[in-house]
């Protein structure tokens, strides 16, 4: 299996930009589809952006703003963000699927880590 770890969340200003990055441990990311999801408070887990088999995928909420990359080498995901807004704020998950999926539902996932806190201040 394959543990995942988050790193990189904190306070920013709206407009501001973070990276976020996914160190993942004991099996190789490239057999797996890597997503970030993010939850605020009383809202459900809800999909970000997903790399799947060299293709990604994004919210429309977030499209155009964040971008997702894996370096295999490092066995390392990112989520790039920029122009962070408040409703941005929330803990982002990073999660491993076995195989190649489509990766856009919490259901697909086998693995996750312990989230990283963004707040965006207006």
């Amino acid at each position: 299996q394959v543990q995942l770890v988050e790193s990189g969340g904190g306070l920013v200003q709206a407009g501001g930009s973070l990276r976020l990055t996914c160190a993942a441990s004991g099996r190789p990311i490239s057999i797996y589809t890597m997503g970030w999801f993010r939850q605020s408070p009383g809202k459900e887990r809800e999909f970000i952006s997903t790399w799947s088999d060299a293709r990604t995928y994004y919210a429309d909420s977030v499209k155009g703003r964040f971008t997702i990359s894996r370096d295999n080498a490092k066995n390392t995901v990112y989520l790039q963000m920029n122009s962070l807004k408040p409703e941005d704020t929330a803990v982002y998950y990073c999660a491993a699927a076995s195989g190649w999926k489509r990766g856009l539902a919490r259901d697909e996932y086998d693995y996750w880590g312990q989230g990283t806190q963004v707040t965006v201040s207006s």
